[in-house]
């Protein structure tokens, strides 16, 4: 079985940058610009009236302050198609161009809509005002931030607003040649906001994109953290579990006899030291494999079925009598396949020995028929008048973990008691396991 490795610390994405796509986002200047623009937009975010108050103020400056300063009636080759306008009238019409800007994002048509509406006025008593740009603004604002089918109503708008325009500027440019231009400039603006607005649409998709990575890698790691502390648990419960149920029993066996033959209480104590050191080996393996090393570390060959004689001689010393058989080349199955077979064992016998105690009696057999290996562990339960408690046909860690391990080549765990008495394991593991349930682990 092949694991699949996640790196749950470098965090490294699959997926390059743009820095690493083209050089020139790592220029300085570049890089510079998009920290200034960066912090502009959280700066906006916080303060959404600033943007716009700088708006309409660079539009007095560069606009309104040019009529109220000279007075002028328009460009040279317009004189006589307009008339002055008297200071108040400038500035109330001005203030209808460039106030509603400061709308232009909350309430880009109404915005647009007043813009507009001055913007008649003012054409409609002969007058020329720079300011009159707010309306190419307003337009730009309100394809940029309005809805998509209030523009249908807006070319309408401007179609009237151009149309007076030409007409008014007909004695000195013909009304075609006004409104081609005029249109022109319309469409600019409108074509710039559209832009805009379908560059931040798919920046914005490219961000929902990038968090939806990162909250799957983070998943994944997860999963993949999850599913090694629940191996790691495994492996734990039953390496910690048999040897401490042997060792528990061996020492209960040895108390008893020590009064009445040292002999055998001395055997259990050796018995005991055995079993704890093997337990130990096996804990260091274990933990070995998950340190981070630099060497390749050199460990013992896992537990195969060629190590359940030694196990049920080490069960067999604490007290139950256990028999052990195999039919077929039991020995020729693959290495995972042997692992799982050995642990299955191992807890059934410990259970043996936790529920059934030290004087019951049981028979392991393993077995090869057509693709499948099969596992049988029956023991005779414990004595009677012993005062155990019957063993539960809830699922319990061990059981668990051993369907879990079955699972994994495609098997089957089931448990349960025997008529006349005892408890009976019965596994199935498949010798060619399908591919997808090797993956899941």
């Amino acid at each position: 079985m092949t694991p699949v490795t996640v790196n749950a610390t470098s965090g490294a994405d699959p997926y390059p940058s743009a820095a690493e796509l083209d050089p020139l986002w790592r220029h300085p200047l570049v890089v510079r610009m998009t920290r200034i623009a960066q912090r502009l937009r959280q700066a906006d975010v916080q303060h959404p009236w600033v943007l716009d108050a700088g708006i309409v103020a660079m539009t007095f400056v560069l606009f309104c302050l040019p009529d109220l300063v000279r007075g002028d009636s328009g460009p040279r080759e317009l004189d006589g198609t307009f008339s002055p306008l008297p200071l108040a009238g400038m500035l109330v019409l001005q203030a209808g161009l460039i106030l509603p800007l400061l709308w232009r994002r909350r309430a880009p048509f109404a915005a647009f809509g007043v813009i507009a509406v001055v913007f008649l006025i003012q054409w409609s008593q002969s007058a020329w005002l720079r300011a009159d740009i707010a309306l190419l603004i307003a337009l730009y604002s309100l394809t940029l931030h309005g809805q998509l089918r209030s523009l249908l109503a807006a070319a309408g708008i401007v179609a009237v607003v151009l149309t007076v325009v030409a007409i008014r500027i007909s004695a000195v440019v013909s009304a075609a040649e006004g409104l081609f231009f005029l249109v022109c400039a319309a469409t600019a603006a409108t074509a710039l906001g559209l832009a805009v607005r379908i560059r931040r649409s798919q920046l914005a998709g490219l961000r929902e994109r990038a968090a939806r990575l990162e909250v799957e890698r983070d998943q994944r790691i997860k999963l993949a953290a999850a599913g090694e502390r629940t191996r790691v648990a495994r492996e734990m419960h039953d390496i910690v579990g048999h040897n401490l149920s042997v060792m528990i029993t061996l020492a209960d066996g040895g108390a008893y006899a020590a009064g009445a033959t040292p002999d055998r209480a001395a055997e259990a104590l050796g018995l005991i030291g055995e079993t704890g050191r093997q337990a130990m080996g096996e804990l260091r393996r274990m933990l070995g494999a998950l340190r981070e090393q630099h060497d390749a570390p050199q460990f013992s060959p896992q537990p195969s079925i060629a190590d359940i004689d030694s196990l049920c001689r080490r069960t067999r010393a604490a007290g139950p009598a256990i028999t052990y058989r195999t039919t077929g080349d039991v020995d020729a199955t693959d290495r995972g396949i042997q692992l799982t077979a050995y642990r299955i064992v191992q807890e059934a016998l410990t259970n043996t020995l936790k529920h059934a105690g030290p004087q019951t009696q049981a028979e392991v057999w393993l077995n090869i028929a057509e693709h499948q290996l099969q596992i049988r562990v029956r023991d005779s339960g414990p004595p009677t008048g012993s005062g155990r408690l019957e063993r539960s046909v809830g699922e319990g860690h061990g059981l668990v973990g051993m369907k879990e391990r079955a699972a994994m080549y495609g098997g089957t765990v089931l448990a349960g008691p025997v008529p006349g008495g005892g408890w009976t394991l019965q596994a199935e593991l498949e010798l060619d396991p399908p591919t997808d349930s090797l993956e899941g682990d």
